[in-house]
C-alpha cells in the first residue's frame, strides 16, 4: 500500500500547449504497472478549457464544482455542472472546460495505453468555444 498525504504532491500550472486559460492540476494518481489508472483534478477559471483530445481507452469526468461545457467533434456544446459524471468513449475527440462566466473543477479518469493515455490535438478556438458556427 502507498499513501500519499494531502499536500505531497504538489498543484501543477496545466501546459499552455494543451489548454487555454488558467487551468491548474492537482495529480491524484497515476498508478504503477500493470495498472493503468491515471486521475487527476483539474480547476478552470472561467472561459479555460482544454484542447481537442483523445483518449485511447476512454475517459469519465465527474464534475466537483461549478459549471462548464464539453463537446464532441461535430456534436452540440453540452453544459456540465456540480454532480455530473461525464462518460467519453475511446477515441471520441472532445474537449471540456468551464462556462464564460464560472469557474469549473472536475476528476478526469483514464487509462493509459502503452504508456499512453491521451492524444492532444489543435486548440478549441474561441468560435468553437462560444458556439458560433
Amino acid at each position: 500500500m502507498d499513501v500519499k498525504t494531502c499536500g505531497s504532491i504538489p498543484s501543477r500550472r496545466a501546459p499552455e500547449d494543451w489548454f487555454t486559460g488558467t487551468v491548474w492540476q492537482d495529480p491524484i494518481i497515476q498508478a504503477p504497472a500493470p495498472a493503468r489508472l491515471i486521475s487527476v483534478v483539474v480547476h478552470f477559471a472561467p472561459a479555460a478549457r482544454t484542447a481537442w483530445h483523445t483518449h485511447p481507452l476512454g475517459q469519465t469526468l465527474y464534475v466537483v464544482s461549478g459549471s462548464g461545457l464539453a463537446q464532441v467533434w461535430g456534436e452540440k456544446i453540452r453544459e456540465i455542472k456540480a454532480g455530473d459524471v461525464v462518460w467519453i468513449p475511446p477515441g471520441e475527440k472532445h474537449w471540456h472546460g468551464a462556462g464564460p462566466a464560472n469557474s469549473m473543477s472536475h476528476i478526469a479518469m483514464q487509462e493509459a495505453l502503452d504508456g499512453n493515455a491521451v492524444e492532444w490535438m489543435e486548440k478549441v478556438s474561441d468560435s468553437q468555444y462560444s458556439g458560433a458556427k
